[in-house]
């Protein structure tokens, strides 16, 4: 596993970011954000112009134009990874083709998003874009086929929501099941990263995702020592149903953050939800066209 990397050091001195061919919408919303930050905005027409002036400037973000397929911006990452290795390149493309996701995880882009996306989640990728210390190390592709994929994610909330992102690219599921399977992934996800991995960002879970014509499995393995169900009592999961809060007096006694709805909630919108016997590995099954015979 490749080591973290190092946060730039403290400067007085504005970052930039790098529009590609940029909208009005974006252009709004990425000055709403700058606005709360000390970020300056510079604007190119197209790709090459981006990389011609990454090799004169050092961008802490560049976001690609609409109108360019993500084939070209996954080009130009390779191309400006020469340059400049640890720019977060966020992608944006009307044009989606299968295996530009996992492409572009591999060429560590920070995020991708295709049309029709969410502004508000866009907006969130570009929030943690602009504050993240470190990023280009948390995602690592072990081994991939269009429908068996293996990742180590580095165990940091910022790297699990780029994660999700780059899940609801890919997956062709309908809308609703995309956002059932990405919930109840990342609340496994958040999980592992807390209470496996106690918050550690050097720690790794290692994460699978298969999809076969009628199911679809994630499976997470935290690397901690792993648990039993029956010691869950920080956990909505193990309120008797004559005490649905039973479990937040036990989370407050241990120092735990409010919450322990994540289990439960991922046993609402998946099929199945199965715990290896050690505790430390999950399995979130999700079955699909439930009225074919």
């Amino acid at each position: 596993m490749s080591a973290l990397s190092r946060p730039a050091p403290a400067s007085n001195k504005p970052r930039q970011a790098l529009l590609i061919d940029s909208s009005p919408e974006l252009n709004r919303m990425l000055n709403d954000l700058c606005d709360q930050h000390d970020w300056d905005i510079l604007d190119a027409k197209d790709n090459q112009e981006a990389l011609e002036l990454s090799q004169s400037h050092r961008f802490d973000l560049i976001i690609t134009g609409e109108r360019t397929s993500s084939q070209q911006d996954i080009e130009l990452l390779r191309r400006l990874r020469l340059v400049r290795p640890h720019t977060r390149l966020i992608i944006l493309t009307d044009e989606f083709t299968p295996g530009d996701v996992l492409n572009s995880i591999r060429e560590r882009a920070f995020s991708y998003f295709a049309r029709p996306f969410s502004t508000e989640q866009l907006a969130e990728i570009v929030r943690l874009a602009m504050t993240t210390p470190f990023w280009d190390d948390g995602i690592e592709i072990l081994s991939a086929t269009p429908d068996w994929v293996r990742l180590a994610v580095r165990c940091d909330l910022a790297t699990a929501d780029r994660l999700i992102q780059f899940y609801r690219e890919a997956s062709d599921l309908l809308e609703n099941e995309t956002e059932q399977v990405a919930t109840a992934f990342r609340e496994i996800l958040l999980n592992a990263i807390e209470h496996g991995a106690k918050f550690d960002a050097s720690q790794h879970a290692e994460v699978s995702y298969i999809r076969t014509r009628r199911v679809v499995l994630c499976k997470v393995r935290d690397p901690g020592t792993g648990f039993s169900l029956e010691e869950l009592k920080h956990s909505a999961l193990a309120n008797p149903p004559d005490e649905p809060f039973r479990h937040m007096a036990e989370r407050e006694a241990q120092g735990i953050r409010p919450g322990g709805y994540g289990i439960l909630m991922a046993k609402e919108l998946v099929d199945d939800l199965l715990y290896n016997q050690q505790g430390n590995e999950v399995l979130l099954v999700k079955y699909l066209d439930k009225s074919d015979p």
